[in-house]
């Protein structure tokens, strides 16, 4: 451990880094992975050792939606507008009967519906809704929401539906799901969504180790979690408090926030895994883990008046900036964002996934409107 310290708290931050012009890289990245999936959809990733672009993934199509329609707001470009209500009617076009959403990418072999892909979809569908007041988004919203609730447990648990292609079934990361269903019963004004989520998240709590750590927290290593799927938790838990008006909700993502700032390089980046002490469990870091969690720090300074992790929050996208290379050759890394750094790292190896340039995204949009 103590090599993991030296190598995650001797640096100093990257140089100088231009905000505004990684953001727009981003986006036209993400425009190619639209592209080149070819039908509406987004490219999961592009695999920079293969040169070859991965099929549509519908789960984080979905949640790119309202990044695109917040891009347009930004930046004055009608295109993502179009481009946003594309891939939301994309969503509905491959949305299962019976509401819910498929695991994989399009060419998965198999097509079962998911628990965590509904739910991320629908953020894409209620966005898709709220900006073009298009019955059908709100139709598909409503159909994946009821089949949430009716999948769920009584004890806010969903245990069926798991991803085939992740090897927990049950995942107190999931709070991202109960995130989009909060979202769901504000936004459509059906209290059942909202209850369902509260529901969730109060399980998820019962997981909590007394320093805020949680189990089932993982797509693969439970006693060493991904910062990507730390910051999903910690995310809907704030999230839903504030949609519930729970303070201990906010609370308890304040804590957990808190607890990830410590783990943070000298240069602004988090380790790719923390272990139940909130040590750096991995020498790399994962850069879609570190926007999350600038966002997090940055929700929780406009949203709760917890403004501690404002610094955290800036380091953390200026260290992916500084990463994010403007000038390849190659038009599949130049502007995303790696799964890791450095890119041979443990999560996505070599790959420029659409998640990671979704929440970089989202992160500088946070930080421009706090400036």
């Amino acid at each position: 451990m103590k090599g993991l310290s030296r190598f995650f708290f001797g640096r100093k931050l990257p140089v100088a880094v231009d905000a505004e012009r990684g953001l727009q890289a981003a986006a036209e990245w993400l425009i190619r992975a639209q592209d080149a999936a070819g039908d509406g959809g987004v490219s999961a990733y592009y695999d920079a050792a293969k040169r070859r672009w991965a099929g549509a993934y519908p789960e984080t199509t979905g949640y790119i939606i309202p990044t695109f329609f917040r891009y347009a707001e930004a930046s004055g470009k009608a295109e993502y507008y179009e481009r946003a209500v594309r891939m939301a009617a994309w969503e509905s076009d491959i949305q299962l009967p019976d509401g819910g959403v498929r695991a994989g990418t399009m060419d998965a072999p198999q097509v079962v519906p998911t628990i965590f892909n509904t739910g991320q979809v629908l953020f894409g569908w209620l966005a898709a809704w709220q900006h073009t007041q298009d019955a059908r988004f709100r139709e598909s919203a409503v159909r994946a929401a009821d089949w949430l609730v009716a999948a769920q447990d009584p004890d806010g648990v969903w245990r069926r539906f798991a991803s085939p292609f992740a090897t927990h079934t049950v995942n107190t990361y999931n709070t991202r799901v109960a995130f989009a269903l909060a979202k769901a019963g504000t936004e459509l004004h059906e209290p059942r969504y909202l209850e369902a989520a509260v529901r969730n998240v109060q399980w998820a709590l019962t997981q909590m180790h007394e320093n805020g750590w949680l189990e089932n927290n993982d797509l693969e290593d439970n006693d060493r979690p991904l910062t990507h799927t730390i910051a999903y938790a910690i995310r809907g838990i704030l999230e839903v408090g504030l949609l519930a008006d729970s303070s201990h909700f906010v609370e308890v993502a304040g804590r957990m926030a808190h607890a990830v700032a410590k783990s943070q390089r000298g240069d602004g980046a988090l380790p790719g895994r923390l272990d139940s002490g909130w040590r750096a469990a991995a020498r790399w870091s994962c850069v879609t883990g570190n926007a999350q969690m600038a966002i997090i720090w940055h929700r929780l300074a406009t949203q709760a008046a917890d403004r501690f992790g404002l610094d955290a929050a800036d380091r953390a996208i200026r260290f992916n900036l500084s990463i994010q290379d403007l000038t390849a050759a190659d038009m599949g890394v130049r502007g995303g964002m790696p799964g890791s750094h450095p890119r041979s790292g443990g999560y996505m190896r070599h790959r420029y996934p659409n998640w990671a340039a979704k929440f970089f995204m989202d992160a500088i949009l946070l930080q421009q409107e706090a400036n």
